[in-house]
């Protein structure tokens, strides 16, 4: 029964099952994408802020690995987003995910303009609405439960405000999904697909480091938290992740750069660089090099779902037969 509810995301993306793998910085990469496109879903290569050169070694990595249909991802607010753009010019991907805040119509319009269907983020109705008239032809509307980069408002009122009301493109859910139960009840709800993060990154096909994962199979929903703003001068965007001792030092970050932005030591703009510099950097110590008490443990609160690392032909399987048990149950039920 499922290809009756998301035929418009199978073939929106051009894949058997629309279920996106969200892309994660330094977890996304091009073996994880490929085989998450390979088994019919669909993978999302992260950009964040790798070098211009290391995102195009990265589109052409997984192209070799795969001949399906995989997006890249990439944020709008990171420090080398002009130039991740000039490579989405020159390597033109099928799907462009703009993700971290929100795109200009000129920047979807010239990525377009390439032959790319691009997806943008929506965090309120307002927004759908200005992504849409700017071009997007598809949406991703992700709650406040997910991991890294994150809106304020849950999924539960993103279904409402945008979901209920907008048929005109294409709309995937993200935030908070680890189950195919749920996900037979959002697909009923009108989504073409959802999107998972934290589920995928307890894989065995994804490379990061056995702590990180560890950590993940350890932690509670509850532990997954957003970061605050401190002031208000510094625009930053709420990340959700494992409460750590790093998380404390972002904290003082914010406080030190607030200082210099007042004394004009450094202008807003390289403050949020520095922000997103810190995340990326953080990231990375946890989830390449395993230092998971300084390093950033970017999860979603499905955190508190998953439990064990799995084959990701396993996981696949769980979430759609699940979903077919789910949609099996609901029609007795109707009955």
């Amino acid at each position: 029964m499922l290809e009756k509810f998301w035929k418009s995301g199978q073939e929106f993306l051009g894949v058997k099952y629309p279920i996106l793998c969200g892309a994660m910085t330094w977890v996304s990469e091009s073996s994880l994408v490929a085989a998450v496109s390979n088994m019919g879903a669909f993978g999302c290569l992260a950009g964040g802020n790798m070098d211009a050169d290391l995102l195009a070694e990265e589109i052409d990595n997984t192209r070799k690995l795969t001949d399906k249909p995989f997006g890249v991802n990439i944020i709008t607010i990171a420090p080398k987003y002009e130039q991740h753009l000039e490579v989405i010019k020159a390597k033109k991907p099928s799907f462009v995910i703009f993700a971290g805040s929100f795109p200009h119509a000129y920047e979807i319009k010239a990525v377009k303009e390439t032959g790319a269907k691009v997806i943008c983020f929506a965090s309120n109705d307002s927004i759908a609405s200005r992504m849409i008239n700017n071009g997007a032809d598809a949406l991703i509307l992700e709650g406040s439960e997910a991991g890294g980069h994150i809106g304020h408002v849950s999924l539960m009122i993103l279904l409402q405000q945008v979901l209920f009301k907008i048929d005109s493109v294409p709309i995937f859910v993200a935030g908070g999904i680890a189950t195919g139960r749920m996900m037979a009840h959002l697909l009923l709800m009108g989504a073409s697909g959802v999107q998972m993060g934290t589920k995928f990154v307890l894989s065995q096909e994804c490379k990061s480091h056995p702590k990180f994962k560890e950590a993940f199979v350890k932690a509670r929903a509850r532990d997954a938290i957003s970061t605050p703003q401190i002031g208000s001068e510094l625009h930053v965007v709420a990340v959700r992740a494992l409460k750590n001792k790093g998380m404390d030092e972002f904290a003082n970050l914010q406080v030190d750069l607030l200082q210099k932005i007042r004394l004009n030591e450094i202008s807003q703009k390289e403050a949020q660089f520095k922000v997103e510099e810190f995340w990326m950097g953080a990231l990375k110590a946890a989830a390449v090099e395993g230092n998971v008490e300084r390093g950033s443990l970017m999860a979603g609160q499905s955190v508190g779902l998953v439990n064990r690392i799995q084959p990701l032909k396993e996981i696949l399987e769980e979430l759609i037969n699940d979903a077919e048990d789910e949609l099996g149950r609901i029609r007795e039920r109707l009955q």
